[in-house]
């Protein structure tokens, strides 16, 4: 079999995507038609680039909700020669069967795996944003209020995060061999201390006037959070109730290390 020419690989993919444009398209035309009564959602379709937004959202969403009906091979399966091959090459003993963006240098189908891999991904990402906006605000809050040398020191770190390119910043955190130098681990370990100290100082500030249940709550948060600090952090949870797969962990601690120095500028 000839390979696939690029419109022909566009072609396919789009016909692959099918399910997802049938639910964008009913998506959109019942909020268009209760835009009105959908309160400040609905507002969105009353701007060009809310709706550009939302369309993105929602195509990511609904990829990894339909993601076993688009992929076209086993993520994870090994062709042989199939290494590294180019957009629309065939898949060798598989008649009408191709490699719509190619082979990974483990012979896996890319398209497959950007499908898939957006499930595992929006599995984290909530979490991820969360964990973000308490990194930011536990260090906007100070730098704010304390100012002077500290509001200094924390956004000139904030501001080398930003100023460094993301994706490659992301890239870089996700690769084999920064995952085997242990930096992502670190970084876990430093970042996930902020939500403790977040939920504490919240506890804290909010139960000041009444001690006995301020105590109590830090003292519940305080055991939980370090309960499951060490399961994600260092896969050390002797019940084994809190664990995240290194690679899982990786993108996790990248959304968090990429998106807490903006929230921190905003708290600021």
């Amino acid at each position: 079999m000839a390979p696939l020419s690029w419109l022909e690989i566009f072609g396919q993919m789009f016909v692959q995507f099918i399910p997802v444009w049938v639910a964008l398209g009913i998506i959109f035309l019942l909020s268009v038609l209760f835009k009105r009564k959908l309160g400040l959602y609905g507002r969105l379709f009353d701007s060009p680039i809310g709706m550009i937004g939302l369309f993105i959202v929602l195509f990511w969403v609904l990829t990894a909700i339909f993601a076993d009906m688009i992929v076209t091979h086993d993520p994870l399966a090994q062709v042989s020669g199939m290494k590294n091959k180019l957009p629309g090459t065939p898949v060798r003993g598989q008649e009408g069967a191709f490699y719509l963006l190619g082979g990974d240098n483990l012979a896996r189908d890319i398209f497959s795996r950007m499908v898939m891999g957006a499930r595992f991904v929006l599995s984290i990402a909530p979490a991820a944003t969360l964990f973000a906006f308490m990194v930011g605000i536990t260090l906007g809050l100070p730098a704010g209020y304390f100012g002077k040398r500290l509001d200094t020191i924390l956004s000139f770190l904030a501001n080398m995060v930003l100023a460094f390119p993301v994706i490659l910043l992301f890239y870089l955190l996700v690769t084999p061999e920064i995952r085997v130098t242990g930096i992502p681990m670190i970084l876990a370990a430093l970042l996930f201390l902020f939500p403790i100290v977040f939920l504490m100082m919240l506890f804290h500030s909010r139960y000041y006037t009444e001690p006995a249940r301020r105590n109590l709550y830090c003292g519940i948060t305080l055991i939980f959070c370090l309960w499951a600090y060490s399961g994600l952090a260092f896969n050390a949870d002797p019940l084994g109730i809190f664990y995240m797969d290194p690679n899982l962990l990786n993108v996790f601690v990248s959304v968090v290390f990429v998106n807490s120095p903006t929230v921190f500028r905003i708290v600021r």
